[in-house]
């Protein structure tokens, strides 16, 4: 069959919700590809001031991405730096701890489950003789207990995915980043980049896997991952002398945060499939299109998605999986000055980066 399907499959999954402070709307379609390897995460009330919206582009499968969605921001909440305030820190700790989590038997398992249907019976069976009984796991922070088995010594999937989360409480707006799906702000009806796309070309992504013992070879690392950053893809994360962040490929996400302003419509998440069909500007130009006659924003989604899919494979360009979700925001009856001033110093310095990046 191949890695194209004969005909592509546009059935969408399509999903709606809002709060008090914003509404939401998403759409995913397989496409062209032979399978589904996007994963997303969409909560609009992770608690009570803080929503959380994640997109994951998997790579060589589906598990990673799906066990991002499951499980990344569960631990965004886990961690203590978030109890604090510290949202940033909480985030770019719960990228890492996603590889780390994949490791063992127990990783081993909970991957199987998300995996095929032999895998599933096999993790399911697993589950059953190896994992740990009654007040074990209690003693764990976050209850997931080594577990002996025949994984135990399991380093982790092959496979990887992508990572862009953006997390909102109250004016602030985190955004977290691994790969090269991307999140992006419509200011005034100005698109600015909120994450940068990590491919290995970069000049800070090239140095570090050149340190690690890596290689370039048309612009894939290792001559096989066009991406520099990655949750997952253990393959290149094996060398014991340095630590995660400077691995050939890392799960160390850029965090991005900005201040929310009345000038602010929404913001954009989504997966490379779209990104390779439509530049950041001409996406936010064709949702302020749609949003004059049309307020479901999971229906703008699907519109993107539609124009987005490849009349056939020949070309490459939209033949790939798509994931879209967009955020637009409540506008309050009362903005401060000051909050917008700081505000838009913080996005000239992102958007002079994006820039750079969108110009490669």
């Amino acid at each position: 069959m191949g890695i194209y399907l004969s005909s592509p499959k546009t059935e969408k999954f399509s999903e709606d919700g809002e709060n008090s402070k914003l509404k939401y709307g998403l759409s995913s379609m397989q496409g062209w590809r032979a399978t589904m390897e996007d994963a997303h995460a969409a909560y609009p009330d992770l608690d009570s001031t803080t929503s959380f919206f994640g997109v994951y582009d998997g790579h060589g499968g589906k598990v990673v991405a799906k066990f991002c969605a499951k499980y990344l921001h569960q631990q965004v909440l886990k961690h203590e730096a978030y109890a604090a305030g510290d949202i940033g820190t909480s985030v770019q700790k719960a990228f890492f701890r996603m590889d780390e989590m994949m490791r063992g038997q127990r990783g081993w398992r909970e991957l199987a489950i998300l995996g095929d249907k032999i895998n599933k019976f096999t993790g399911m069976i697993e589950g059953l003789i190896w994992s740990p009984r009654g007040g074990e796991a209690n003693n764990h922070f976050d209850d997931w207990a080594f577990e002996e088995g025949p994984h135990s010594d399991f380093s982790g999937p092959t496979s990887g995915c992508t990572a862009c989360v953006a997390i909102i409480r109250n004016n602030q707006l985190v955004v977290a980043n691994a790969g090269d799906s991307r999140c992006v702000i419509s200011r005034k009806g100005q698109a600015y980049n909120l994450s940068r796309d990590h491919k290995p070309e970069l000049e800070a992504e090239r140095e570090r896997i050149l340190k690690a013992g890596g290689f370039i070879h048309a612009g894939r690392v290792n001559g096989s991952l066009n991406l520099a950053r990655a949750i997952g893809d253990m393959e290149f994360k094996q060398n014991k002398f340095l630590p995660a962040e400077k691995q050939i490929v890392t799960a160390n996400p850029d965090i991005n945060i900005v201040e929310l302003c009345d000038d602010d419509d929404f913001i954009v998440l989504a997966c490379d499939g779209i990104w390779d069909c439509m530049s950041s500007q001409q996406l936010v130009d064709f949702v302020h299109e749609q949003l004059n006659s049309e307020s479901k924003l999971s229906t703008v989604c699907e519109r993107v998605l539609d124009r987005c899919l490849a009349p056939s494979t020949a070309g490459g360009e939209g033949c790939d999986n798509m994931t879209m979700i967009l955020v637009q925001f409540k506008k309050p009856s009362e903005s401060k000055a000051s909050m917008e001033r700081s505000s838009s110093s913080k996005l000239a310095d992102v958007d002079s980066k994006s820039a750079d990046n969108e110009s490669k």
